[in-house]
């Protein structure tokens, strides 16, 4: 392959040699320079894949995933329906841990600068669930669906998950993913089929009209129940019985509905959550209870939860071994400062097992109204949570400085803004905990926190996504 010749757009087949950070294959053409290395994101080695330049640089180019050609001999046969979500559902569970974790450990040497990273590493947390694990999925309706077996588009009424890399397409949900509940997508077709027969169109992406739009679906472990939300736009809504719609899902699944609700959505973004439009209950509940080492929170179809719960628990009890190891600050009722905080999990757990007042801040005002309920409701009184902007909340409160015993960081894929971990810095707390679902961004702050003095102890890895590349990582610090 004349790799001159290749420009941004062109589709090549290309062999699969070795796995990066991030879920990303490596494939590598050689030239009279040496190897011209190639990234393909949601592949790994062995596979023959097609793949699409996105990005051309001098050393290396970047693809998307058009199609795998020829599958890799690390795989084995599962009985589910393949899905974009779950790219390595087929590849057994300890050579994932593997990848994962060498990907990681290599990033923190990389990006953070670690270079002894082994001698720190503490240890890989497996999820004690490999499948159906998922505790919420949002399935999408689309006029324009993708035949697996045919390979082919086919205009009509499909609902399912969106083909790889298109925003337009979706692929029929037919039988179990092996990420979610198996009685609830195993009936999935059921519920398109009655949908399809009302007469009503699905959601045309393109053309931004249509009626049925997402269902949305979130499971208690606690109770082994579902709560399904139909989001549709309110054109020819008159046509649509909403009843007999829920009547139906009941009938198909039974006690294992907690509640079935409606929202109208009519913004034209590939959103299921409007902006507008007010959620009503159709039957039963609009809530649902689960339980984390012994807490009981209740959680709306909006809220943030960890998505695998049964993981979760794991993840949470190393946070707080973390917090809570040689922390003389929380024996002596010391201020905790828990940042990104969402519907407060990590917050209640530290103040349910300690006498340290916690603080807990996020952005979303529905997380922190979630948080306080809970709480309350947990009878958990020495936590206050504040809806506000992490790097404002920090400025507002000075008198907070020298005064944080622990800070704990939770935030997005994104890792926190300069400004934020500055100010997380000028706090002066002894003690860090950083748990991150990117490492990648994690790594490249332990480089800033690393040279503000703090000095990496140990770090966890928590693989709470099975056939996935994604991965969490608690991270401890204590100040020099």
């Amino acid at each position: 392959m004349d790799v001159s010749k290749l420009k941004r757009g062109n589709v090549i087949d290309i062999k699969i040699t070795d796995i990066a950070f991030g879920g990303k294959g490596i494939a590598k053409i050689s030239t009279e320079q040496g190897d011209y290395v190639v990234f393909v994101p949601n592949t790994f080695t062995g596979q023959t894949v097609k793949a699409r330049i996105v990005k051309k640089r001098k050393s290396h180019a970047e693809c998307k995933l058009v199609e795998i050609i020829e599958k890799s001999e690390l795989e084995k046969y599962v009985p589910f329906q393949q899905i974009s979500g779950a790219p390595y559902i087929n590849l057994p569970i300890n050579i994932q841990q593997e990848f994962k974790q060498n990907s990681c450990l290599n990033i923190y040497k990389r990006i953070g600068k670690i270079a002894n990273i082994e001698d720190l590493f503490d240890e890989y947390i497996e999820s004690p669930v490999h499948y159906n694990y998922r505790n919420k999925m949002e399935y999408s309706f689309s006029a324009i669906g993708y035949d697996v077996d045919k390979k082919e588009e086919f205009d009509g009424f499909a609902l399912g998950f969106k083909k790889r890399g298109t925003w337009w397409i979706v692929e029929n949900l037919e039988k179990e993913s092996g990420m979610f509940d198996a009685d609830f997508e195993n009936n999935l077709h059921n519920i398109r089929k009655y949908c399809e027969n009302s007469g009503l169109p699905a959601w045309h992406p393109p053309k931004k009209e249509g009626f049925f739009r997402y269902l949305v679906v979130r499971k208690s472990y606690k109770t082994n129940q579902v709560l399904i939300k139909l989001v549709t736009s309110d054109t020819d809504i008159e046509k649509f019985d909403l009843k007999a719609f829920a009547d139906y899902v009941v009938s198909l699944l039974g006690d294992k509905i907690a509640g079935v609700l409606h929202t109208i959505n009519n913004d034209i973004g590939d959103n299921a959550q409007s902006r507008i439009g007010n959620e009503t209950t159709l039957f039963g509940s609009n809530v649902i209870h689960e339980d984390l080492l012994g807490l009981d929170f209740e959680i709306s179809m909006q809220s943030f939860f960890q998505t695998n719960p049964k993981c979760a628990e794991l993840l949470y009890n190393k946070t707080i071994d973390y917090i809570i190891e040689n922390n003389e600050s929380i024996k002596n009722d010391g201020v905790v400062m828990d940042l990104f905080c969402g519907t407060g999990t990590i917050g209640q757990m530290i103040a349910s097992k300690t006498n340290a007042k916690v603080i807990g801040v996020d952005i979303i005002d529905d997380a922190i109204e979630n948080a306080k309920e809970n709480a309350q409701k947990n009878g958990i009184n020495n936590v206050e949570f504040f809806a506000a902007d992490v790097n404002k909340f920090l400025y507002e409160y000075p008198e907070y400085q020298n005064k944080i015993g622990t800070i704990v960081l939770d935030p997005p894929r994104a890792g926190i803004s300069g400004k934020a971990l500055k100010r997380v810095i000028e706090l002066n707390a002894k003690h860090i905990v950083y748990v991150s679902c990117n490492p990648g961004t994690q790594a490249r702050d332990i480089e800033i926190l690393t040279e503000a003095g703090y000095e990496l102890q140990k770090i966890s890895l928590v693989d709470q996504f099975p056939h996935t590349s994604h991965i969490e990582a608690i991270a401890k610090f204590k100040k020099r």
